[in-house]
């Protein structure tokens, strides 16, 4: 059997890892800023989370949700206690799809209403109604295909007041990364995010906040929708919430009322994944790792502004696109075999910087100082 070839794949095997470093199978050291997609939150191999995980694993690794799970009762406390927001609920799925897939059923279920509203540049995730609202035709097979998304503008504050004003009462909810990651690191503005919750509240409209790349203190704050100082009715996370380990969730506002099968899962909360998510929000919260992320993600920020050669630079905290010009379309591979250095990329010239939220000042000038090298090899 052969696997099915849907990856385009670098010719490096990694071996091992460490904080933000990783080595290949040929001994080759490399400075990891991309964390496998955000994933990455508190450095690889942490020694508090692979102990928390093998404790868990030498008690029981796995059942499902029919028991009591304290460890659930555990995380869900110690999340509201982090993100800020003690009273909302935790639902546990198992990737930013599913939780996407839910917050959206949990919409829906709330007002009885389909129609989402989603924006130009959206990912959202890959299954079912996820892809239909994300702003990719390619990924969306015909089976996905739906006349109950809207796509709309982003940041355009009038198209977004004219669709409520046309089909507002059909509205189930507004869906929007607080930065978008693959539409190539572009925030919602502040009072585009504000403009979103007053016409939810209008319309009776939710509010939800993918916060699956964005979240999870990488901006700084725990949500980066945070910045716009309103309240979503839910936010979903995943990517860095379990440093590797398969584990996401939706945080849901007090007003919702939940009822026995109204949203289900195998996988999702068990016990490796309970441990795994504990021990990042340990360390987060121990190391003040968004403080961190905040300060470090400022510097390389305004350090990267300085450079000759870089179109645009946007982002907030740790989660950072470089926007070089198509001569320069070279640079992203350049770093990766020529200065080992992991960067992510979005169409069509962006290089995304997402490492571990506990990079060090040292590595931000490794990779500064290794870029402009880059930069300068035509």
């Amino acid at each position: 059997m052969n696997l099915f070839d849907v990856y385009p794949l670098n010719n490096i095997e990694i071996v091992k890892a460490a904080g933000s470093t990783v080595w290949d199978a040929e001994g080759q050291e490399y400075l990891d800023l991309y964390g496998g997609h955000a994933v990455i939150s508190i450095g690889h191999t942490h020694p508090h989370y692979v102990k928390r995980v093998t404790d868990q694993l030498n008690k029981v690794g796995f059942y499902s949700n029919s028991v009591k799970i304290p460890l659930q009762v555990e995380l869900a406390e110690k999340l509201g206690k982090v993100s800020g927001k003690p009273d909302y609920q935790l639902f546990l799925c198992n990737s930013g799809a599913e939780a996407n897939e839910n917050a959206l059923k949990l919409a829906s279920f709330y007002n009885g209403r389909k129609k989402v509203i989603a924006f130009k540049g959206a990912f959202h995730g890959r299954t079912s109604l996820a892809v239909s609202a994300t702003d990719n035709p390619k990924i969306i097979a015909p089976v996905n295909e739906t006349d109950n998304i809207v796509f709309l503008p982003h940041n355009d504050e009038a198209a977004l007041e004219q669709a409520f004003a046309s089909f507002g009462n059909e509205v189930t909810a507004v869906i929007i990364e607080g930065i978008q990651g693959v539409g190539g690191i572009k925030e919602a503005s502040v009072s585009f995010l504000q403009k979103i919750r007053s016409l939810c509240d209008q319309y009776n409209a939710l509010y939800i906040a993918d916060s699956v790349q964005c979240g999870y203190g990488r901006t700084g704050k725990f949500y980066s929708h945070d910045e716009a100082g309103v309240d979503a009715d839910v936010y979903t996370m995943a990517k860095g919430m379990g440093n590797g380990f398969p584990v996401a969730g939706i945080s849901i506002a007090p007003k919702f009322k939940p009822w026995h099968g109204m949203l289900g899962t195998t996988f999702g909360g068990n016990h490796l994944a309970c441990a795994a998510a504990l021990s990042v929000l340990e360390i987060m919260d121990q190391d003040q790792l968004m403080k961190n992320a905040e300060e470090i993600g400022t510097y390389l920020i305004t350090e990267l502004r300085k450079i000759e050669g870089v179109k645009e630079v946007r982002g907030r905290g740790l989660m950072i696109g470089i926007e070089l010009p198509e001569s320069l379309s070279n640079v992203k591979k350049d770093l990766l075999f020529k200065h080992h250095i992991f960067t992510g990329e979005a169409k069509p010239n962006v290089i995304r910087l997402l490492p571990a939220l506990n990079l060090s000042k040292d590595q931000a000038d490794q990779f500064l100082n290794e870029f402009k090298i880059a930069l300068n090899q035509r």
